[in-house]
């Protein structure tokens, strides 16, 4: 039994002995709490396109364009700069929204759209000769809601200016004096 009790004693010394040892030559660091953030869609439209990327003049809603006497063959311009304010790249689309309660006389079918890239070289916000680009196709407002616009990418800090040119080819006796109002939004998707 002493005999027991002697190599147990002894087996727990050497034990300690080894964990002291162990402790003693052995170490950890490590990074605690650390935080993860995900980079946000941050766009905005430019208030005004002659002015420059003042926050002031940077905006997520702007009022939308009136346009008066459409007729058979009309055509108008509306100028416009968007800004991309997020920590990343961002994929831009665009698409076209409305209540069909907001357009009774379905003016979307026979009014167009078609998106220019607009190299606004000199930032005066006009559309100077040689500035007009290539053109994304033209679709009514119910194509562009319904397929929609790829803009392609807006790097970080960007702007990309566009002219989005309104027109129609005929607007039949049964439209005059109609009217309906519908939205167009900017989608941007972190890449």
């Amino acid at each position: 039994m002493k005999k027991l009790v002697a190599v147990s004693t002894l087996i727990a010394l050497f034990a300690l002995t080894l964990g002291v040892t162990y402790a003693a030559f052995t170490d950890k660091g490590k990074y605690q709490g650390s935080t993860f953030s995900v980079g946000s869609a941050d766009l905005k439209i430019l208030n005004d396109v002659t002015l420059g990327l003042d926050p002031l003049n940077l905006v997520e809603v702007k009022e939308g364009p009136v346009f008066e006497n459409i007729s058979p063959n009309w055509s108008q311009n509306y100028l416009m700069k968007i800004y991309n304010n997020a920590t990343t790249n961002l994929a831009l689309t665009t698409n076209a929204n409305y209540e069909t309660a907001n357009d009774p006389a379905d003016l979307r079918s026979i009014i167009f759209v078609e998106p220019f890239e607009w190299n606004d070289a000199n930032g005066d916000g006009i559309v100077d000769t040689g500035e007009e680009g290539t053109s994304l196709g033209r679709k009514t407002i119910v194509k562009w809601k319904t397929e929609g616009y790829n803009l392609g990418t807006l790097n970080r800090g960007e702007v990309k200016s566009l002219i989005l040119r309104f027109s129609t080819d005929s607007v039949s006796e049964t439209k005059q004096g109609a009217s309906g109002m519908i939205d167009f939004e900017f989608n941007a998707t972190g890449m």
